[in-house]
């Protein structure tokens, strides 16, 4: 089944490679807007032997990696604190459903105010985005903790730091792991956002460059390289839920089938 699945995702690719290659060629779209695979292909070449290039990717992966760090750190802290703190989630309510649904980007003026174009207002963004993730789903789990396991904890004298550990924790963990695996994705694209609006340093910002100097086949080859970007950073999220998670129900499940 995997092999099968492998074959046609390749199948797939190619067509939309051939596609992309056949469309300016034929005139059905602009080669000046859309240049050809084949070229797409070629300045990803120079790009990749361009020490520019990878002083971007490194910018773009520090602000991702940082920004993703403290979300999820702040994320799982909170989540937990405001579920085992009695009347804490009551409270917190409100304030959380008002900031959740705020944009990130509605942010980039006041990120653009305090910091400019340095790292941080990379980092603002991307924490604002990624946090939410984490937290909600956080909230989620701890919230399915069985009552009988929690009170059995309590019968048997454990005190709150071992019921989190034994307890709360084994059950949030896939909760987690999800908020994780999703602000990843989204703290890569609030990054390149950032970079991209802002002009903070990173692919972002050579991409934004690259449009306006035309250079219509660098721009091109530079999304394509945020795309594997995003497809690289997925597969080692689901990896890495897939190790965390190896003694849960679900995963072991999905290795046996």
């Amino acid at each position: 089944m995997r092999g099968a699945n492998v074959a046609l995702g390749t199948a797939g690719l190619a067509a939309f490679l051939a596609l992309g290659e056949a469309a300016p060629r034929l005139g059905l779209v602009k080669e000046a807007y859309f240049p050809p695979t084949s070229r797409i292909a070629e300045a990803l070449a120079d790009e990749v032997g361009d020490s520019t290039f990878w002083q971007a990717l490194g910018d773009t992966l520090t602000g991702w990696a940082l920004g993703l760090a403290i979300a999820v750190c702040a994320g799982v802290v909170a989540g937990v604190v405001v579920s085992i703190v009695p009347y804490l989630r009551e409270a917190t309510a409100s304030t959380i459903e008002f900031l959740r649904p705020i944009p990130s980007v509605a942010l980039i003026p006041l990120a653009v105010l305090l910091y400019g174009t340095e790292l941080q207002s990379v980092l603002l963004l991307v924490v604002y985005a990624s946090f939410w993730q984490v937290l909600i789903q956080t909230l989620y789990g701890v919230q399915d903790v069985d009552p009988v396991a929690e009170e059995t904890a309590r019968s048997y004298g454990l005190d709150t730091w071992a019921r989190v550990r034994h307890v709360l924790w084994p059950t949030a963990l896939p909760y987690v792991m999800t908020g994780v695996r999703l602000a990843a994705a989204v703290a890569l694209i609030l990054a390149i956002t950032a970079e991209l609006v802002i002009g903070a340093p990173g692919l972002g910002q050579q991409i934004a460059v690259a449009q306006t100097s035309q250079a219509v086949p660098e721009m091109y080859a530079l999304i394509v390289v945020a795309g594997l970007l995003g497809l690289l950073i997925n597969v080692g999220a689901r990896t890495v839920e897939r190790r965390a998670l190896a003694w849960h129900q679900s995963v072991r499940g999905e290795v046996a089938v």
